[in-house]
């Protein structure tokens, strides 16, 4: 074979359709010899050959093999000292995955010969095994870029305009009756007519996808006969999964994810990749050596200083990227525009992000990571998400993310919780979490959407199981139901799980409603867990990463009640399109605005007088009202012009009992525009003259406009 020096730059396998070969470069700072291993099936237990990379361009290993074609089917050995206690975990008896490969064609096969130490030896990683991995490691395959777009363009919607809706490839087509068997469970699944106009109909703007980054199980749930469902133990950043490819895994998958994207963007909606950056997956010091390991285990991660032997995990998986290494925060950054640039996502949710700001032990808000971020002109361009916790300590930054960046606010989750579960002392808060959460925000020059507000995701209950459920039930897992943190609702409905009692089914279909519609009215951008529309359960279990079966996958089959939760969805998310004091752009001043008499909000007791200071601490209260003063919203559009609405009203009555609320006596009535009782409102209850009081039913919110 001829072999050619090659470039150094880019990095990965990438095809020069003009001279009709392929360039090959690795990093790899420690290394002493690197080979380029190919074989010529997916199968094969040794490459057909071996090519000595003998070019090094600082710390880049590269080549250049005129006579290969793109499906070529590719990996490397890496040669170099195996002292573990120093950090160094080179084996070349080690197959390894490209960081930068474009496509995986398989699922790592767990065998002992993947882990660069002897399984089983009383000295554990100390000692080093040398038995070949290849006939077991995941082979990357070259793949050509060529593709047409015709004249896709990102939607580029506007954050205070977004709506998120969470959901995994597989789990939201799997058992959609409306869509082929070859595509179920698929990019292609996804893109299908139907799950399209389900979203279109349904009104959001973004579909948010558990990690789609190629990635690998845990040996430990495959002795356990599970698999790791959810994605986050990512092996590559760049190739798109190949378990949710329809069409192939030698480079189709490629193709099909942006068939995906391309479809969803006709449609008008953006695609965020939920991203784990954070760690890898090949776990602790006792973990396989499929790629970052083997290449330079000390460059790619976070070991402990006064013993390289051992990594500093952050994640609770075992391992941390080193994000002080610049060739580290390179692949990243190389990463991320290429899903942009190459595969036309709109955003990016980080996993665990404060990990990324790590770049000793301290969580460092401006570090190089998030300073790289902001002077990048792609990614500095796209929706950009935080998680903004991890298992650190001084892990949980809430708040404290560059003006870029929007973040999962958990304090918004929590609070709402609280609310709906009549605990007292709520009202301060939950005056916060409804209005942006400016109280987190508002100081660091953001704007009401750099809150992303939630109810539910996937890390957890669904919302038709936290109001059925006051424990966890992970049985499943097979871990003794010790896993999965607390994320009960508790309010002690009387049964757990199913019941026929009508009383409780009604109860707990109200408590949905009442989350779905403070969601949707609240300032900030709303994130829907996929499936709470539809009631979608799991049973009770609040930690399903490892469960690949009925427990996640959506199911289609909806009976009326399920029917009447979509439809009230629908109509919630509909309602808030149509009004736009409900998704501002900066966040309410409380008081006159534009030379109006009203404020753009006013806070209201039952007894229809405004709240002040010492009411907020009232111990007993459940129950308020919320004025939004219409022509006061204090906003103009793009081209200048003040922005007007309806005045509307909403009452939100956490109580077990109804209560009595004085309307305002202004306009000559209000109108019942949405409320969360479940049934039709009686003649009378449709009828509110101003300055009269209207019966709230127990834990129920109602929304009004002014006539």
């Amino acid at each position: 074979m001829r072999v050619w020096p090659g470039k150094s730059y880019p990095l990965g396998a990438n095809w020069d359709s003009e001279k009709k070969g392929v360039n090959f470069a690795l990093y790899s700072e420690n290394a002493t010899g690197v080979e380029l291993l190919l074989f010529d099936t997916l199968d094969a237990k040794e490459p057909k050959e071996t090519v000595q990379i003998k070019e090094k361009t600082g710390f880049n290993w590269h080549t250049y093999l005129p006579d290969v074609l793109p499906c070529q089917l590719y990996a490397y050995r890496v040669n170099g000292p195996y002292e573990p206690e120093k950090g160094f975990r080179f084996n070349p008896a080690k197959a390894l995955i490209d960081p930068y490969a474009k496509a995986i064609t398989r699922t790592v096969q767990y065998d002992d010969a993947l882990f660069g130490y002897r399984v089983g030896d009383p000295a554990a990683d100390l000692s080093r095994d040398d038995r070949d991995s290849a006939p077991f490691i995941s082979k990357c395959a070259v793949i050509n870029p060529e593709y047409d777009w015709e004249d896709d363009k990102p939607p580029k919607i506007p954050w205070n305009e977004t709506i998120i809706y969470e959901a995994h490839v597989k789990g939201l087509t799997k058992q959609h009756p409306e869509v082929p068997d070859n595509k179920k469970g698929t990019y292609l699944g996804l893109a299908s007519q139907r799950v399209i106009q389900y979203l279109k109909d349904l009104g959001v703007t973004a579909v948010e996808l558990l990690p789609v980054h190629e990635f690998v199980n845990e040996r430990s749930l495959i002795e356990k006969g599970l698999s790791n469902y959810w994605g986050y133990n990512t092996i590559d950043f760049f190739a798109p999964d190949c378990r949710y490819s329809s069409t192939g895994i030698m480079g189709e998958q490629v193709v099909e994810f942006k068939d995906m994207v391309k479809a969803l963007h006709q449609a008008g909606i953006e695609i965020i990749l939920d991203v784990v950056y954070n760690h890898t997956g090949e776990g602790n010091h006792l973990g396989p050596t499929i790629s970052f390991r083997g290449i330079d285990n000390t460059s790619y991660y976070r070991l402990v200083p006064e013993n390289p032997r051992y990594y500093y995990d952050f994640t609770g998986t075992g391992n941390s990227l080193n994000m002080s290494n610049p060739y580290v925060l390179q692949l990243i950054m190389d990463s991320l525009r290429y899903w942009v640039q190459e595969m036309h996502v709109d955003g990016f949710r980080f996993d665990l992000a404060s990990t990324l700001a790590r770049e000793f032990f301290e969580v460092d808000r401006l570090s190089s990571f998030f300073d790289v971020i902001q002077q990048d002109p792609v990614i500095s361009q796209v929706k950009l998400i935080a998680e903004p916790w991890d298992l650190g300590q001084g892990g949980y930054q809430i708040g404290n993310f560059p003006p870029l960046w929007a973040e999962w606010n958990g304090k918004y989750r929590d609070t709402v919780r609280r609310f709906w579960r009549s605990e007292q002392g709520q009202l301060i808060d939950l005056a916060y979490r409804l209005t942006g959460s400016s109280d987190l925000y508002r100081s660091g020059g953001r704007a009401p959407h750099a809150s992303i507000n939630f109810i539910t995701a996937h890390d957890g209950f669904t919302l038709q199981d936290l109001v059925s459920y006051n424990v966890k039930h992970n049985e499943a897992n097979k871990n003794d139901n010790q896993d999965g943190t607390g994320d009960n609702f508790s309010w002690n409905c009387g049964f757990e799980g199913f019941t026929s009692d009508p009383h409780i089914i009604n109860l707990r279909d109200k408590q949905k409603r009442n989350f779905i519609l403070t969601l949707f009215l609240s300032q900030g951008v709303p994130m829907l867990l996929g499936g709470d529309e539809i009631g979608r359960t799991k049973q009770g279990n609040n930690n399903s990463y490892c469960q690949d079966n009925e427990v996640n996958w959506y199911n289609w089959n909806l009976d009326d009640r399920k029917k009447s939760l979509l439809a009230f969805t629908r109509k919630v998310i509909s309602f808030r399109k149509e009004h736009p004091t409900l998704r501002r752009r900066k966040f309410f001043q409380g008081r006159n605005l534009f030379g109006s008499q009203d404020k753009d909000i006013t806070w209201l007791q039952p007894d229809g007088s405004e709240m002040k200071d010492q009411d907020w601490q009232r111990p007993r209260t459940n129950a308020i009202g919320v004025l939004l003063g219409g022509n006061t919203i204090g906003e103009v559009n793009d081209r200048g012009e003040r922005i007007a609405d309806d005045t509307l009203l909403i009452i939100l009555n956490s109580h077990y009992e109804a209560i009595q609320f004085l309307l305002p006596n202004s306009g000559s009535h209000w109108e019942p525009v949405l409320h969360t009782y479940g049934r039709t409102l009686t003649p009378q209850e449709k009828t509110a003259p101003a300055g009269q009081k209207v019966k709230i039913e127990g834990r129920s919110m109602m929304v009004f406009r002014l006539i």
